[in-house]
């Protein structure tokens, strides 16, 4: 582990707090403050736990946050204004890959005959035909996290798949991750699309069935990343290098080893962190079929503009039905490895 001396500038800031939403993919900050890395790296971090990422976003705009784990598209959609004043945001490193799923109710999946198989177009076109027929009755009502996020844009895709018209033949609304699986049983939405563990909770407690991954849909996207606005690391620029240095190395950490797995399961499971919502679970089940979700590995952490291209579409179409104009260079400014590559020295 590299010390803070070993770097020509020691940390501006010793003590920051990062916020996350209770996810698996919040494994790096978690593990980079249980394992010691950021220690190492002279950083005292705190994490603050949100349970909704408009809080969390808002948090961050206003600096009462330094950080934070974000949704993908969130640094692009700040800085363009999208829900909030605008606020540019840099994602200087990626916390996650894949780990979405489309889970619906187990009565509506039943009904439908929609359930997960290789092709996400075959569930689709399942609940589709279903909503088409006669015994079909109300409009669904389908959950995602945010309006700019992954999770709402793979939810769209995947019903258009099966000719379901977003806007017509189903209600889209917007609920925290964490109170997904509760919403599900109690019959006030019939189906979401959201982060692990939430997907295989529902599927585990028996309120829903999993019908369609984001890896499907869009294999190894970029699903979570660190955010941090502009202003902060252009003031703080040692303390985002030593920041940025301490996630590699609980990234490393976690690929070392099953052991070193099972152990950030532990710390997952802590009351701060994730608590009884990962009791399900018997390990990390990390990139295996078919959520692929993934944590860590070479080159997963480096941020690109062209990682971004999936959700990039959607929000241009977003900005520019609200009369914004959209520039690649805002892309390219938000999702630049420039403060990466200096860290790591790439």
């Amino acid at each position: 582990m590299s010390h803070p001396h070993h770097h020509a500038t020691s940390p501006e800031l010793e003590r920051l707090t990062l916020g996350f939403v209770p996810l698996l993919d919040a494994a790096l900050l978690i593990v980079a403050r249980e394992r010691g890395c950021f220690a190492d790296q002279g950083l005292d971090v705190s994490l603050s736990r949100e349970n909704a990422w408009a809080t969390l976003r808002d948090k961050v705009a206003a600096g009462l946050l330094d950080g934070a784990q974000m949704l993908a598209p969130m640094p692009l959609a700040m800085s363009l204004g999208l829900g909030r004043a605008p606020c540019d945001t840099l994602a200087p490193l990626l916390l996650s890959r894949n780990g979405n799923t489309v889970t619906l109710s187990a009565t509506l999946s039943e009904a439908s005959g929609a359930t997960l198989g290789d092709a996400p177009v075959v569930s689709a076109l399942a609940l589709g035909n279903w909503l088409r027929g006669p015994g079909s009755g109300k409009r669904p009502r389908l959950a995602m996290v945010y309006p700019y996020s992954c999770q709402h844009y793979q939810l769209r895709e995947w019903l258009t798949l099966g000719d379901i018209d977003p806007e017509r033949h189903v209600e889209l609304v917007a609920l925290p991750p964490p109170r997904m699986v509760e919403a599900l049983r109690s019959g006030e939405i019939d189906g979401f699309c959201a982060g692990e563990p939430w997907g295989t909770l529902a599927r585990h407690c028996g309120a829903g069935r999993l019908v369609a991954t984001g890896d499907q849909l869009w294999p190894d996207h970029p699903e979570k990343v660190l955010g941090v606005t502009r202003s902060w690391a252009e003031r703080y620029p040692a303390t985002l290098g030593a920041l940025l240095r301490a996630l590699v190395a609980a990234s490393e950490w976690l690929a070392a080893s099953p052991e070193n797995r099972r152990q950030a399961l532990a710390w997952l499971a802590l009351p701060p962190y994730l608590d009884h919502s990962v009791r399900h679970l018997e390990s990390l089940g990390l990139n295996a079929a078919p959520i692929r979700q993934r944590l860590y590995g070479t080159g997963m952490l480096r941020p690109t503009p062209q990682d971004a291209l999936h959700f990039a579409e959607p929000i241009a179409r977003q900005l520019e039905a609200q009369g914004g104009r959209f520039s690649p260079g805002q892309l390219a400014a938000c999702y630049s490895p420039v403060h990466f590559d200096a860290a790591t020295h790439h």
